[in-house]
């Protein structure tokens, strides 16, 4: 398995169940970021992807990742380290519920491409289906622990399959975090849409909701895509 080329990092993937895809390249893109941003989270962290293109995108001091599968965990702390802002980045073994217990602090922005796939996907490869499967992240959990760790000005980005929309409002909803931004994703012009990414904070707002279009056909992106994408892929 190759390394994964950006323009300004490199990812290693061979340890790590989930591969760098499209809905994590998009997330770290789109995920507005303000200028005095000081701490930033990302749960569930794989090869540390998110980590790493907020830490371009940004002069946050403290950008911290937390992973439990131990191959991705040594993968993702590796990558860090090569980067060129390893001095900001750091990677804790750990449970989303054992670090929300035990961390003080909290995040102004936090950031997750969590796993989403029906139990009926299962395979026979453990640590791709712990990479894959909800039940290892439960949106219910992940929501409570959000709302421990946010600060409270704070924004929580996430992407999730278009079709769980409503159901992950409503449990944001439960935790007093409100939508205040939505951006559904399409392949094309003629698919339907397939991932929504999700701006969420303590402060109900009107939802700004935009529409992304990847693709006007094979490998012919559309002009929002590559704007959104052109300073990390390096053939953008």
């Amino acid at each position: 398995m190759k390394p994964f080329k950006f323009k300004q990092f490199t990812v290693n993937q061979d340890q790590c169940a989930m591969k760098i895809g499209t809905d994590g390249v998009l997330l770290g893109a789109w995920t507005n970021l303000e200028p005095n941003t000081f701490a930033i989270l990302d749960i569930g962290a794989g090869t540390g992807v998110l980590g790493l293109m907020l830490a371009q995108r940004s002069n946050a001091e403290v950008i911290d990742a937390i992973e439990i599968d131990d191959d991705a965990y040594e993968q993702c702390v590796d990558n860090f380290e090569h980067s060129p802002w390893g001095d900001r980045l750091f990677c804790y073994h750990a449970s989303l519920e054992e670090f929300a217990d035990e961390i003080d602090d909290d995040y102004d922005v936090i950031i997750c491409n969590p796993p989403f796939y029906a139990e009926d996907y299962k395979t026979e490869n453990d640590s791709r289906d712990l990479a894959r499967f909800q039940d290892a992240m439960p949106f219910n959990h992940l929501l409570e622990s959000v709302s421990i760790l946010l600060s409270p000005e704070g924004t929580f980005n996430v992407i999730i399959p278009f079709n769980e929309e409503e159901k992950f409002i409503a449990l944001a909803k439960n935790v007093l975090l409100f939508p205040n931004k939505i951006c559904r994703v399409k392949g094309n012009t003629e698919t339907d849409v397939k991932r929504s990414m999700l701006t969420f904070s303590f402060r109900e707002s009107e939802i700004t909701i935009e529409e992304l279009i990847i693709e006007t056909k094979r490998h012919q992106y559309t002009q929002d895509y590559i704007n959104l994408t052109k300073d990390f892929y390096l053939k953008m």
